[in-house]
């Protein structure tokens, strides 16, 4: 595939995963202020937002996904980089603007990058392969562990209740 086209297809298939999930969002909204239909209407487009930016992911899938080893490399390193450069710039940023509520979500979300890297870096390592049968994600803020969900999550206190277990 050519260059621009091949930007052009990423392009699209970021802003196609974006709308997928803007649009599951307005459903939500949708549904607590009681107009089912337009919730419906809002699920609807958005499974075929999911279907575009399915097929322009496979387009560019080869360039994008590797081999195994090569994918786990790399998101180790991206969730480190993130953790450790992005989230603080953004955690400063809305800690000089005052916007405490961003800043805790960047916080937390930066904590919670953090053990992705560690799992990613484990996994690199073949420490947990072929032992972890379950991983448990805090649905407050992302923190992922391979062990039993605790009483209470590391990075935002919620309770074991928050926690979606991933088979």
């Amino acid at each position: 595939m050519k260059e621009k086209t091949r930007e052009n297809v990423y392009t699209a298939f970021i802003g196609e995963a974006k709308a997928y999930f803007r649009l599951l969002a307005y459903a939500e909204k949708a549904e607590e202020e009681e107009v089912p239909q337009i919730a419906l209407l809002f699920r609807a487009v958005a499974e075929a937002e999911r279907v575009h930016a399915t097929r322009h992911l496979n387009l560019v899938r080869d360039l994008l996904v590797k081999d195994t080893d090569t994918n786990l490399l790399d998101s180790f390193k991206r969730e480190q980089s993130i953790s450790e450069n992005e989230y603080p710039e953004m955690i400063k940023a809305a800690e000089d603007e005052g916007e405490t509520q961003a800043a805790t979500t960047f916080g937390q979300a930066r904590d919670a990058e953090a053990y992705h890297a560690k799992l990613y870096e484990r996994a690199l390592y073949q420490v947990i392969k072929n032992t972890v049968k379950a991983y448990q994600v805090c649905q407050v803020c992302g923190y992922v562990t391979d062990k039993k969900a605790p009483e209470k999550c590391p990075v935002c206190g919620a309770p074991r209740e928050k926690f979606k277990t991933v088979e």
